[in-house]
């Protein structure tokens, strides 16, 4: 078997102030001072704090892409609307062309560099995103390639049917930079090279980031002058920030922290976010998909959405939560479980990270659990930079993550492909059944949308018999906005958090 190793950030992030109107509340006049390179003294820079620092030196190829458009740096040919179906961003139509090809019509924009964003230079930037190593999750398993056709079309054809194509270049580790971007090696640097409302200007390591509104954004001139992001992976920390006046807003707030925070500036939203125990099944304690059964059986997942997450999330139904709207309806019992055995003091080796604090306590939770159970549990934690290695590697024998199910593509099989067959690219669990990998390959070729979503709750049923992930709750996000902010996108995908409407 082959797994693909893939940095992602199991968590959140991303683009497309063209959502704004999707998420966003917003109106009325500006005011503070300006500042920065789009200033004018017409709009306060907003200070904002995000839970995740760079950790690839803001390439967009992978854990870094939802944190720039996120911040309003970066955008694709597609974005993703409140249905989670694509809508307009670089492209402002497309049409299919046979069953391998797509054309895309470029609007008019410019590249923050100042070039114009053409059909050649698209293509160019997309074949640095095919040839990226490793590959975007967002690609995982496709063969692309685009080609200028005409002053303003760019034409896709993909080695085998792609229906769902929109959709995946929606994904903010698809996002079109310009030329300059680009130097030797692998190295991609979308400082002054992206297309967003803002412009990356200066980048302080891991620790901040200063942007200015960058004024021909095709979109319209962003309200704010600009941003200054602060990376905080404390959450306790980002809390007190804000309580205290020195941010506006503030990502991923947590749950005990929540009530420290007055009741207006804390919004919580129901995301496509699931965190679930992962177990190995490739090597170690949990290859035995006995034991596996044992593990899950042990678990009473009831206690993590009330208890945990203290309100601020749902109980675990499976891989896709309610915020999947269209999940619930199709889903089918677990196919193919084995019989549990007896844990007997087998060793687990568990592992989670702090960045998102509640996830420690859910870590606990599971040790405890899995004692009572009979297993022994060794738990580690770490910052999630200095963890992701080990758990892609195997070197685990379980894993607690909150994965964003819609995050890469915004389509339900894409989560499914990357993280649980065996050439999956995020496949923490590594986990490689054919059936499995049968039920996601037949799930992918379905261009229907409510077929497609039939397939991949049949593909689901089979991951969850494999018992390889035991989904323990769906998260809701609390995001921390001061008083005088108006305009934050709160954003189920996580792909968006600031935006053209956004100030204070």
């Amino acid at each position: 078997m082959r797994f693909h190793r893939h940095p992602r950030l199991l968590a959140p992030f991303l683009l497309v102030p063209l959502m704004a109107g999707c998420f966003a509340s917003g109106g009325g006049d500006d005011s503070g001072a300006g500042g920065g390179k789009g200033g004018g003294g017409d709009g306060a820079r907003l200070r904002v704090a995000l839970a995740f620092p760079p950790a690839e030196n803001l390439s967009p190829y992978g854990a870094d892409a939802t944190l720039l458009s996120r911040l309003g740096v970066t955008e694709g040919l597609t974005a993703l609307d409140a249905n989670g179906s694509a809508a307009p961003a670089l492209a402002e139509s497309w049409r299919r062309d046979g069953e391998k090809t797509w054309e895309f019509t470029l609007r008019d924009a410019t590249f923050q560099d100042g070039g114009e964003v053409t059909p050649a230079a698209v293509a160019e930037s997309l074949a640095h995103a095919t040839d990226a190593e490793p590959a975007p999750a967002a690609l995982a398993g496709v063969d692309l390639r685009a080609e200028a056709s005409g002053d303003r079309v760019v034409r896709i054809t993909t080695a085998e049917p792609d229906p769902v194509l929109p959709l995946r270049l929606s994904s903010p580790s698809l996002a079109i930079l310009s030329k300059g971007a680009y130097g030797k090696g692998s190295r991609v640097d979308p400082v002054g090279h992206a297309t967003g409302p803002f412009e990356l200007t200066d980048v302080n390591g891991a620790t901040s980031a200063s942007l200015d509104r960058f004024d021909d954004y095709w979109g319209g001139r962003a309200q704010a002058s600009g941003i200054d992001a602060r990376f905080i992976a404390d959450g306790t920390a980002r809390a007190n920030a804000l309580r205290t006046g020195e941010l506006d807003i503030a990502e991923a707030v947590p749950v005990a922290q929540a009530a420290s925070l007055d009741k207006k500036t804390r919004r919580d939203t129901a995301t496509t976010r699931t965190t679930s125990l992962l177990l190995n099944a490739s090597s170690g304690t949990f290859e035995d998909a006995g034991l596996r059964a044992a593990a899950r059986g042990a678990l009473d997942t009831s206690v993590f959405a009330e208890d945990v997450y203290e309100g601020y999330a749902d109980p675990a139904a499976g891989v896709y939560g309610p915020a999947v709207t269209w999940a619930e309806g199709k889903r089918t019992p677990p196919v193919g479980r084995a019989a549990a055995k007896k844990a007997g003091g087998a060793t687990v080796q568990l592992a989670t990270y702090d960045n998102r604090p509640e996830l420690p306590e859910v870590a606990q939770v599971v040790k405890q659990q899995l004692e009572k159970a009979g297993f022994t549990v060794k738990l580690t934690v770490r910052e999630y930079s200095r963890l992701e290695g080990d758990a892609l590697d195997g070197k685990f024998d379980a894993f607690v993550l909150a994965r964003n199910t819609l995050l890469d593509t915004g389509n339900p099989v894409a989560v499914l492909a990357s993280d649980y067959t065996c050439d999956g690219g995020f496949n923490i669990a590594q986990l490689c059944d054919k059936d499995v990998d049968r039920a996601v390959a037949d799930a992918e070729k379905i261009a229907d949308t409510a077929k497609r979503q039939d397939a991949a709750m049949a593909a689901e049923a089979r991951i969850l018999g494999s018992d390889a992930v035991v989904p323990l709750v769906h998260q809701r996000i609390i995001t921390g906005v001061a008083d005088s902010v108006q305009g934050v996108i709160l954003d189920p995908y996580e792909r968006t958090l600031v935006g053209t409407g956004t100030r204070r």
